[in-house]
């Protein structure tokens, strides 16, 4: 078991047993006793590669201004590097983590997950999709890294940590915290590759703020999600292949007929519109098809939903990808997979979540 660390304002302990843990209880004053307890699961990105060697869980909860007027701090170190090197098996043992810490210990109020910005819209539906606690879990990263000018790391953990503490973020799903925006994770995209308000809902629009005096929600999410999904990961050791295959003039079916020949059990199309193809494409789909293997249509264009194309037999592996994001349609893929093979049942799902 990874070791993990309580911390206090002076973020005082002690190491027995392979075990790091903070002054005893007794120790702190009441009124930070009353505090909620949020822990945050390191996993890497850019807000801990600081030129010289990444910062550990621990660094970055010390640096961290004025924490300890909000929550009493935890942290544990899960792993510690790009967003893009966790590895499917990954997800999956995380996932797995945060539902375990929740089962062992109901007083912990949220947990605080770090991620790379690149992917982080990725893993934090996946936690939205797997993790089976109405307690807020809380995404957050960083677009400067620590040794850069104007690094909003710090702030973008505090906030985090104040959001997973906060009693109203319960039974909203996971959500993404960054630039005092408060996001669900199935609607969130990067929007930008560099600018610091990046994350986006687009049409939809943010759930709620960070403000200085305290968390301001202004709608719910309705779709399914954590807390009332039906996808348990406790007894995966992966998770089955999904490719992306985007639209674009002239585009050859081979490709998606390679993908299928190599083992992909499903594919995602990142139609124009509202789902064309172009090219040799439908050859393609039709030969994935034959094979039994699923072919989720959305749109590359960011923002709008697939219309169902009615029933019958030719279309029982030609799953409509609703409003979901072509990444988030294949995270969403891979999991029903894991439940079944019924085309009904996989259509069913990309209209509930």
């Amino acid at each position: 078991m990874r070791a993990w660390i309580a911390a206090t304002t002076l973020l005082t302990a002690y190491v027995g047993s392979g075990l790091a843990v903070s002054a005893p209880q007794a120790a702190l004053s009441t009124a930070q006793a009353a505090l909620p307890r949020v822990r945050l699961v390191a996993t890497g990105g850019t807000i801990s590669n600081r030129s010289g060697g990444r910062l550990t869980a621990e660094e970055l909860v010390a640096s961290i201004p004025g924490i300890e007027k909000y929550v009493r701090p935890e942290f544990e170190q899960f792993t510690n590097v790009p967003s893009g090197s966790l590895t499917l098996k990954q997800w999956i043992a995380l996932a797995n983590r945060i539902n375990s810490t929740f089962a062992d210990e109901p007083d912990l109020a949220g947990i605080v997950v770090t991620s790379g910005t690149d992917t982080l819209e990725e893993i934090a539906y996946f936690l939205d999709l797997t993790v089976r606690s109405e307690k807020p879990v809380v995404v957050v990263g960083s677009m400067r890294n620590p040794s850069a000018l104007g690094y909003e790391g710090g702030a973008n953990l505090l906030e985090g940590y104040r959001v997973a503490g906060d009693a109203r973020s319960r039974g909203k799903g996971v959500l993404v915290v960054l630039n005092d925006e408060i996001n669900s994770a199935r609607d969130v995209t990067k929007t930008d590759a560099h600018r610091l308000d990046t994350f986006q809902s687009r049409a939809y629009g943010i759930l709620g703020v960070v403000d200085a005096d305290r968390i301001v929600y202004y709608r719910d999410v309705v779709k399914r999600h954590a807390g009332k999904s039906e996808f348990d990961v406790s007894g995966l050791d992966d998770l089955p292949r999904v490719d992306i295959v985007m639209t674009y003039q002239g585009a050859p079916g081979d490709v998606i007929k390679s993908l299928v020949d190599r083992g992909a059990k499903g594919i995602v199309i990142a139609a124009a519109g509202a789902g064309a193809t172009s090219g040799t494409q439908e050859e393609g789909i039709r030969y994935a098809v034959d094979k039994g293997v699923f072919v989720v249509t959305t749109t590359r264009t960011g923002s709008g939903r697939i219309a169902s194309r009615g029933s019958g037999s030719s279309l029982r592996f030609q799953i409509q990808g609703e409003d979901l994001a072509p990444v988030k349609a294949r995270i969403l893929l891979m999991l029903a997979l894991t439940k079944t093979s019924d085309g009904a049942e996989i259509q069913r799902m990309f209209t509930e979540y």
